[in-house]
Order: C-alpha cells, then structure tokens, then sequence
C-alpha cells in the first residue's frame, strides 16, 4: 500500500526505475532512446540529444510522425529553471480558408490528404533548439537518422499493419507511397527491414546546406533551405496533383513556397499551473494542454483518498472532471477567436462552478463554462456528431485508416536529462505516411493537422490562414520549488492529457513510483468530440483497461458510464524522465505496451 492508502495493482512492475548520474533518456521507439543517450555519453547536451533522437523517430515510427509534421516541446535549461515551450506547430497556409473548403464540397476537414496540410512546423522548431541550447554541428546530430534511412531499420509491427491497412489506397490512389511502402509491391512483414534512400539524400543535402561563419549562421542556412529551397519547392509542386482524400473525393493541395518562407517556429511561455505543491507547465491555449491545468486545479479539491483512480469513484471523478475540462477545451481554445485568459480558466470562483458539476452519474452532456463575461459556443458538428452516423471507437490512439484514407491519428514521445539538469519533454507527430502521398524526391509526406479545424465561422478553432490549428500535441514538465523535476509525454490524441493525468495522481497523491505509475490501469473517456477527423464522440463513452478490474467497471456502467474494455496492456505509450535532487540522481521510466518503448540512461 502507498502513503495514502492506493494500491498500485499488480505487485509488480514490468521494469525498474532507471537510475543514474550522467542522463537519461525515453521514448517510444527503443532506437530514439538508444541514440539520444548514445549523444549524452559522448558530452552533448539533452537538447542535441533530443534532436538526435526525435530525426531517428522519423525513420523508425514514421507511421506516426514525419519531417511534413509538428513538434510541441517543453524544456528548461540548467541556468534557467523558466518552463518554456518550443512552438513547431505550424498555421494554416494562405489559401486554406473555410470559404475554398466549402467550395469544395467539404463540410469538415478531411483526415487525410494534402489538402489537410498545416506549414510543416516540426524540423525548423528542432534546428531551433539546436540553434540555441545545443552545442553540436548539424551533421552530427543528422548522422543516426542518415545511417537508419541508408540501411534500414526493422518494421514495428504497428509500422507493417498500418501500411497493409492503406496498401490498396496506395495502389489505387497513391503510387509514390506504394514506391515507397510497399517493396516488391507487397505489404513489408513485421520485422522486415525498411530504408528511405529519399529521406537519407534529403538529411545529408540539408547537413550540407550548414555553412556559414559561425554555429548559428550554419544552422540558420540549414533552416532557409527547408524552409525556401529544395524541399519547399518539392512540398509545393507536389501538392498540385489532385488525389484522393479521406472524404473520398479528390482535391490538391494548397501550400505554397510562400507559405513555408513565410514560417519559422519559436518558443513561447509555457501556461502554468498548480497541484498538490507542484508546478505543471503546458503549451498555451492554442493546444489541448491547459485543459490538464482545469482538471488538476478541479481535483486539487478533492481529498487524497477520492483520487485513486483504480477505484470506481475514482475512476469516476476523473472521467467526469476531464469531461469538463475537454468541454472548455473545445469552446475556448484555440487561435481563431479571442484567446482564453488562463487566470479566468484557472480561477478559483470559476473551477469551484466547476467541480460542483460533477455528480454521482456520468453525464452524456458537453457542458462549457461561461468565460469572461461570454457564452461558450461549440461547433454544430460537434454537437451533432453522436447522432449524425459519425462515431468515435474504443482504440487506443494508433492509426486506423480506410481506403477513403481516413485517418484516427497517433504520434511519438522522447524525454531527455542530462546531468546539468537541462531537460526537455517532446511530442512530435503528423506527416505520418498514411497523410498524404509521399513527395518521392523528399522520402516523406505532409501532414494533416488542420483537420483539428472546424469550417464553421466564429469558434476558436475556425480554420484560419495563418493561424494555428488547436493542437492535441502536449507534453509535460513538473516543477517544485527549485525547478523541474520531471518531463513527460504520451502519444494519443485526445487521450495525451488524459493519461497523463493518471500519472500526476499516481505520482503526485498515490505515491507511485513512475514505473508504477506507467505500469498501473489506465483509462479515458471518449464523451468530448475527437479532434480527429470525421470528429465523432460517444456520449458518456468510457474505455478502460480490463486491468482495472471487473468490480470497478461494473460499478463505473451502473453510473452510466458506456464502458468499452480494450484489454489488459492497451492504453497509453507514456515515457518520464527527471531529477530526484534529494539523492543527486536522475531517474527514467518508459511504458511497456506495444513493446517498443524503452527508457535507458546511468
């Protein structure tokens, strides 16, 4: 038993706790985590490890994120213990209106094709920490994802049925991706090693491009060159070509050269919150993170005991307090509008309104909250999308795709320490290979963010030209009084601050260990629109671990809630790293579903 009573389940974890003095580093593919503290050992910072690994995550899970995507990150630095955040999320190009989408027969964004495609935001924002936190050249840190994408790097499974899912999409629709996934024109077999020639000569023409008077000069050329060059003009010739789309109809794309000179990622101050002692820090409101601020600032409330999520009424505080703040999520955030005011979000008047909410039944209901002196408004979709024929599944996050190309998405996470205390907590994520078709001379495709958009005018995140699609993107940094002391992440969607929030109870109030903590049931509801196309939900929707147990869930379905079981190891990719300055150690842990991802560090 824990401090407060909880029971952290099994007996048992699946790993230990890593420990040790020189770094750390987790991810969710092995080689990622492997690589980022392969740059630790030879002295670079967590920020050039970061870098290192998250190029390796393009080769290695490129059915979950790719260099046509985005990139949130939250770090702080040994001198300066600021949470801030690395804003890759890049806007909606010129000619993304809500008017050409209508025009088009459109009546949301589709989930896949290049129509779709939001300003790739992701590489610029990795050459920009590099820029300014690390200390190493741009070949260097390119050097592991070059060696992967010239040799080869075995197929995950979830890699091998992802492409068998789209293989007939890409035959009938999409042969340059066929070229490339599809070898022999066969579906790869898991285990079977796979190379991107195109991405390795795109890697090393960028190396290339570094030149100039000093380290910052040469990384800045490597970033005019992604952004106005080669692989702009490539992005935007292929976008041209009307193909197919997951609305199954065809259309082309509308980024420009103009679109991606226009953009260069930045870093922003991260939104801040407090729990039990501790400072959470989130991205901003153009992201889903400080809905994760609204359900901690609720449940800080709330006494340690009701907080155990493996209880039924534990369970059932969490499901309903996250209902609300996603509810808020969904009427407040975004660019397109006037942006929330954290502090009103936050305010102690407004979160007591809101806990008040909660009874002892799940409620079905999308129930924002009155801000600032105006009235929430949802999409009419949204709204609608329970009883239009779109509905939201049981899955636990990865890719599900169709012939139409319909996409549910998924992403990548990578955490890094090192022994000066730099830390940083990255989820990179879209241009997954199922997006859109493959630009053959680049070796990737673009993404699909804007489908987190509404084409309905008036709502925070109306698609807009120029403005940020509200991501699902949100990584975690912990902070006690003396700074940082824990970055964590997890791909999934709407399901990211969710599972996430599991964690903070388990760590924060529980008593966990973070291996525990990881370890330990997990569960979401899917009552809130998803952010992904078509947007569908399932009123009082819960999914759980069967792990949870069957009293629990028994007792969770008598409140209303419409449980689906996904089985015993299923939800949540999560990985963790930090600082424990009582002992003057650094710790990581890694989850073990899926069986890929790995902590490693000493």
């Amino acid at each position: 038993m824990t401090p407060h009573g909880w029971t952290p389940g099994p007996e048992f974890t699946t790993r230990p706790v890593l420990e040790g003095t020189v770094g750390m580093a987790a991810a969710t593919h092995w080689a990622a985590a492997a690589t980022a503290m392969g740059v630790l050992e030879r002295g670079g910072t967590a920020f050039d490890a970061a870098v290192a690994g998250a190029f390796v995550l393009h080769v290695t899970e490129p059915h979950l994120n790719g260099p046509g995507g985005d990139l949130v990150a939250i770090f702080a630095t040994a001198g300066d213990p600021t949470p801030r955040v690395l804003d890759g999320q890049g806007p909606a190009p010129a000619g993304a209106s809500v008017a050409h989408f209508r025009a088009k027969g459109l009546d949301r964004v589709p989930g896949a094709g290049a129509l779709a495609a939001a300003i790739p935001g992701a590489v610029d924002a990795w050459f920009l920490l590099l820029r300014d936190h690390g200390t190493w050249e741009v070949g260097d840190v390119l050097a592991p994802a070059i060696g992967y994408a010239r040799g080869g790097v075995p197929a995950v499974p979830r890699l091998a049925s992802t492409v068998a899912t789209v293989a007939d999409l890409f035959r009938e629709h999409w042969p340059t991706s066929a070229a490339l996934w599809l070898p022999g024109d066969r579906v790869p077999a898991p285990g079977e090693v796979l190379r991107n020639p195109a991405w390795a000569d795109t890697l090393v023409r960028l190396a290339e491009a570094a030149q100039g008077r000093d380290r910052a000069a040469r990384i800045d050329a490597v970033r005019t060159v992604w952004a106005e060059g080669f692989v702009a003009e490539a992005l935007a010739a292929s976008v041209r070509t009307p193909h197919r789309h997951s609305s199954g109809t065809h259309h082309a794309g509308v980024l420009t050269v103009d679109d991606t000179a226009g953009h260069r990622a930045g870093v922003v101050d991260a939104a801040i919150g407090e729990f039990r002692g501790h400072r959470i820090a989130k991205s901003p409101a153009w992201g889903q993170g400080p809905a994760l601020l609204a359900a901690l600032a609720a449940l800080d409330g709330d006494d340690d005991a009701d907080l155990d999520p493996a209880t039924e009424a534990g369970a059932h505080l969490v499901l309903e307090t996250v209902k609300l703040a996603q509810a808020d999520r969904d009427a407040w955030f975004g660019e397109s509008g006037d942006p929330v005011e954290l502090s009103a979000l936050l305010a102690p008047d407004y979160v007591a309104a809101r806990r008040a909410l909660v009874g002892a039944e799940a409620s079905p209901d999308l129930r924002p909250g009155r801000l600032g002196g105006r009235d929430p408004v949802l999409a009419d979709l949204a709204l609608a999308g329970a009883d239009t024929g779109i509905t939201a599944d049981g899955t636990v996050g990865e890719p599900t795709v169709t012939l139409a190309g319909e996409t549910k998405g998924d992403t990548c996470h990578l955490d890094v320490v090192d022994r000066a205390g730099n830390i940083v907590s990255a989820t990179p994520s879209g241009g997954w290979l199922q997006s859109s078709p493959t630009v053959p001379e680049l070796g990737f495709a673009l993404g699909t963010r804007l489908q987190m958009t509404w084409l309905q005018e008036g709502l925070p995140s109306t698609l807009t030209p120029g403005r940020r699609p509200r991501t699902t993107l949100t990584p975690t940094l912990v902070l006690d009084g003396a700074g940082p002391v824990a970055a964590l992440g997890t791909p999934g969607g709407d399901q990211q601050d969710q599972w996430q929030l599991l964690y903070l109870l388990r760590t924060l109030v529980g008593g966990y260990d973070p291996q525990q903590a990881i370890d330990a049931p997990a569960l979401h509801t899917t009552s809130s629109p998803s952010s992904f196309w078509p947007r569908g939900r399932v009123p009082a929707g819960a999914v759980v671990e069967d792990r949870l147990g069957d009293d629990v869930v028994a007792g969770l379905e008598r409140r209303g809630h419409r449980v689906t079981r996904s089985g015993p190891w299923s939800l949540g990719r999560l990985s963790a790293v930090g600082i424990d300055r009582s002992r003057g150690v650094l710790w990581g842990a890694a989850n073990p579903r899926g069986m890929q991802g790995y902590a490693v560090g000493r």
